[in-house]
């Protein structure tokens, strides 16, 4: 069973206002608004529909997942800057965040290995190109 690596958060003694949270919501929702570029859309409403979402989902449905990815992909971007070599973003760094979820690193292993077969097949392509092309020039 996959852990969570997200850190616990404590809200012990916590003073809550909840009149702050509709303000919270009117910025996200003027941030959203603000004409940033989509950069994830299609592929999440492909996604949602893969998962069981109507065809066609809400683009406020969209628009929330989409912020959630970017903070989350943000985030560990930060975080993987703050080991190894600071400021920089390795592979080794991302391996080191997501090594507790077995789920996440599995899928990251699968994704370095295919990049690795792709690289090995582009060169094999490369040199018969570059053969083929060298018989044909003599």
């Amino acid at each position: 069973m996959a852990t969570n690596s997200m850190p616990e958060e404590n809200f012990e003694g916590g003073d809550f206002n909840f009149e702050d949270d509709a303000d919270d919501e009117q910025l996200v929702a003027s941030s959203t608004n603000s004409g940033r570029k989509r950069l994830f859309s299609k592929e999440l409403r492909c996604m949602m529909f893969g998962f069981g979402d109507d065809k066609n989902p809400y683009t406020e449905t969209v628009d929330l997942l989409e912020d959630l990815v970017i903070e989350y992909i943000a985030e560990t971007t930060h975080r993987a800057m703050e080991i190894g070599r600071t400021g920089r973003v390795q592979v080794e760094d991302i391996i080191f965040l997501v090594r507790k979820d077995q789920r996440k690193y599995a899928r990251v292993k699968d994704l370095l290995t295919m990049n690795e077969e792709l690289k090995k097949a582009r060169k094999a392509f490369d040199e018969i190109k570059y053969v083929g092309n060298e018989g044909k020039l003599k």
